[in-house]
């Protein structure tokens, strides 16, 4: 029997300090501008993510409502959010970034996508296609926002 890999991930160094990249994660209304699967259309609500356990919700490309419960963060450093239907419980996917601040003042930022728990059937052909060179391009886009910016 075949097993599916339902965690993928992706890393790169970006010529940034961390706490810029970190800033462009962490506020969702700049989220479209570097999500490279080219899903997010805008805010709907929600401010700079603080905690684990806030909400924010954003338009899709598609016209849908996500709301996306923070479910891990450490100022800086890491967060992750699941994202669900308006007003639903998370579907059991999560998005999850990692920054670590280099010496040179650069950062190594590591993006992974984890559909382990995934519970909604109509989600699983996107969690397949979404894949390693996905996630490259999220990272790619917010590489060249934050290097913009340092």
């Amino acid at each position: 029997m075949e097993t599916e890999n339902r965690v993928v991930s992706a890393s790169r160094t970006i010529a940034a300090p961390a706490d810029t990249v970190f800033e462009l994660i962490a506020d969702p209304r700049r989220q479209p501008e570097w999500d490279g699967n080219d899903n997010l259309v805008e805010i709907i609500t929600g401010d700079r993510i603080r905690a684990a356990g806030e909400v924010f919700a954003m338009r899709t490309t598609k016209g849908n409502h996500r709301d996306n419960l923070v479910t891990d963060f450490v100022e800086g450093r890491r967060i992750a959010w699941r994202p669900g239907d308006e007003g639903g419980a998370p579907a059991g996917h999560e998005w999850r970034w990692e920054v670590e601040p280099l010496e040179d003042g650069t950062s190594r930022v590591t993006h992974t996508y984890d559909w382990t728990e995934l519970t909604d059937e109509r989600r699983v052909p996107r969690a397949r296609a979404t894949g390693e060179p996905q996630l490259r391009a999220s990272l790619d886009r917010l590489a060249a926002l934050a290097e913009s910016l340092a």
